[in-house]
Order: structure tokens, then sequence, then C-alpha cells
């Protein structure tokens, strides 16, 4: 039976892709370091061939941009051995900004690999996710009560990454989604100030952003191990939210759904009942 391969199929987007898949009967095979069905590393060539057999459709997504081995060119070999390897149909989950950042973005070959494979292909752009408050960065900070990044007052409109997730299994299963690049965002910008506040009351803690100079978070993510080039990569995202750029609500959710996407505040209240910030 031929399989729907999921890179990063442990990740967050990954996982509930897989979930969604399963429960509508499709063949899924999931693929990460540890955990999955398939032993994976974009590093390592060698677990790319069991991972791909008899697969004819993939959702692929840079799992650690803090690699330091051949970012630009990892994800460009591997969509070449996947349509080498038979798969008709490549999904790729990029990020927002990629289609007006220079060549020295590490995502910009990925998606230039993936439009230029021959195949069907469907990349998603999406803004912060929202989950990045409960499953990754940001959680330990809003469990401590205090979020430190260069934001100051811009707002951003987070999306959450179930609604990622079905997007990404309607193109992964659906031929119209073929040659479409979807930006996806919530239904309004949010600020960080408000992000926290919301999460605050519904947990019923003091969290509070804090405002902090771009130079001194980049020295900080460097001295936590991120790689210069990352972290200034990372700093200057957070910064264009502080500068206004990025504000602006997207409606790639609906044009790829058909329905509007789910509210931040839904997002926390559901976060704050299963206790994720306990």
């Amino acid at each position: 039976m031929k399989s729907i391969l999921i890179i990063g199929g442990t990740g967050k987007t990954g996982r509930r892709i897989a979930r969604r898949l399963e429960a509508a009967g499709q063949p899924v095979r999931t693929a990460s370091r540890t955990g999955a069905d398939a032993p994976f590393d974009l590093d390592d060539p060698s677990t790319w061939a069991p991972a791909l057999d008899g697969v004819t459709a993939a959702y692929v997504v840079e799992p650690d941009l803090r690699s330091t081995v051949d970012r630009e060119a990892r994800i460009p070999r591997f969509v070449s051995a996947a349509v080498d390897a038979g798969v008709r149909r490549l999904v790729l989950l990029s990020a927002y900004g990629v289609g007006e950042a220079d060549d020295g973005h590490p995502l910009k070959a990925a998606e230039r690999a993936v439009m230029c494979s021959g195949v069907g292909w469907t990349i998603l752009r999406p803004d912060w996710f929202s989950q990045n408050f409960s499953e990754g960065p940001w959680l330990q900070a809003i469990r401590t009560g205090t979020l430190s990044l260069p934001t100051g007052d811009g707002r951003t409109p987070f999306v959450d990454a179930e609604d990622i997730a079905e997007v990404a299994a309607s193109a992964l299963t659906e031929d119209r989604h073929s040659g479409r690049t979807y930006r996806l965002t919530g239904p309004r910008a949010v600020g960080f100030g408000e992000a926290a506040e919301l999460i605050g009351r519904a947990t019923g803690r003091v969290v509070r952003h804090v405002d902090v100079d771009p130079g001194v978070f980049t020295e900080r993510q460097a001295s936590a191990g991120v790689p210069e080039d990352v972290a200034h990569l990372l700093t200057g995202l957070l910064v264009a939210v502080r500068s206004g750029r990025g504000a602006t609500v997207a409606d790639g959710v609906e044009r790829a759904l058909g329905r509007p996407p789910r509210p931040f505040e839904d997002y926390v209240a559901e976060t704050a009942a299963a206790g994720l910030w306990s």
C-alpha cells in the first residue's frame, strides 16, 4: 500500500497531520530522528531511501535551522531523492516572508527545489505558531511569567498549528492544491503583550511580555548555542514584528479549507484547559 511520508512526524505540525490522515484511513509513515515509524535524519542520506520506499506524497519540513550541516542544500537534495524514488506530490512547510527573502535564507532554496521538482507541489508559509507559547521556544518563559522578546508593541496574526495541519493534510491528498502557495495566519493580529495577558488570565497567573534590545536577544541566542546566522535571522523576524511588518492577516486558511482560521483566544482556552502551562 502506498504511503504518505511525514518528515518531522513527531513535531508540532507533523504529528497533527499524521493524526488527521490516519483518522481518514490514509496510509501514513512518520519519519524523525526518534520516536517515528522510520528513523530519518536530513543530515544522513542513508536514512532517506528506507523512509521513501513506496511513498507517493511527502510532507517536507526543515526540522532544525540550527544545524550546521549544509542547511541550504539538504532539502533540495532530499527533494531530488524523493522524486527519483517515486514521490509525485510534495508539501513544503516554509515560513512567512521567505518569498521576499534574499537567497541566503535557508528556506529559499527549499522552496525553489520544490517548485522546480517536476511533480505536484504546495508551499505553506505560516506566520508565528500559536503553539510556540505552549510547545516551543516560549513555553518556559510563559511558565516563569516573563516573556522577553525584541517585539515591542508590534502585532502578528498567530496561526494555530491545527489549522496548518489541516491545510497540509488536504494538500497531501487533494489535487486542487497543486501549484499553490498559501500564507497561513490567524484571523487577527495580536501583540505579544496581549498574548501574555490572555494566557495569564486563562491560567490565573501573572504573565508579562518584556521588550528586549535586539542585540541583547541575539547574544542570548548565540550563548545558548544557536549558530550566529540563525540567531540574526530569528532576531530579524522578531524585530520585523516590532516595526509593524507582517501584521497583515492573510486568507490562506480560508482559501485552502473554505473556513476562517481559528482565533488565538480559542487556542489559549483549550491549552489552559489541558494544563499545558501548569
